[in-house]
């Protein structure tokens, strides 16, 4: 009985471990412009999602609510900043320790970008780059600053 017992023990500790680190990201974070708050989640398809769950600036000068105008696809511009999901389709990637395969949507030029999101030293900063043609060394750098609460 200790023969099975220990190994699957110790199995099962490895298993928790990288279910641990790979949820890391999951909560809120404040944008390097301290402009918006995005909600990081876990869905049931073992992928990680990031929406907007608070805006700094939620409303246009005359009152009226801000749309992702900027958006290329006419139907889509007209939907609110504020819910709009930015990041998609992330996966942890245990051998890198970072999440990757993902696309990030930046609302202020209308593009989407492949994207892939890391720790380095520092626990509550999320780092995020977006990049294209299959290129990381080209693209942009953010970091995230983690959150406790949601902004109202």
């Amino acid at each position: 009985m200790k023969k099975v017992f220990l190994p699957l023990t110790f199995m099962l500790f490895i298993f928790f471990q990288v279910a641990a680190q790979a949820d890391r990201i999951v909560g809120l974070w404040l944008t390097e412009e301290k402009d918006a708050q995005v909600e990081i989640t876990k869905r049931s398809n073992g992928k990680y999602y990031g929406s907007i769950v608070w805006l700094d600036e939620p409303f246009e000068d005359d009152g009226s609510t801000k749309v992702d105008d900027e958006n290329p696809d006419p139907k889509l511009q007209n939907r609110p900043i504020l819910g709009l999901q930015l990041l998609k389709d992330f996966v942890y990637d245990r051998d890198d320790k970072e999440w990757e395969d993902g696309t990030i949507y930046d609302p202020d030029s209308g593009n989407t970008y492949d994207c892939y999101m890391w720790f380095e030293d520092e626990p509550n900063v999320l780092y995020i780059k977006g990049y294209v043609l299959g290129m990381k060394f080209i693209g942009r750098r953010t970091q995230w600053v983690k959150e406790n609460t949601k902004r109202q």
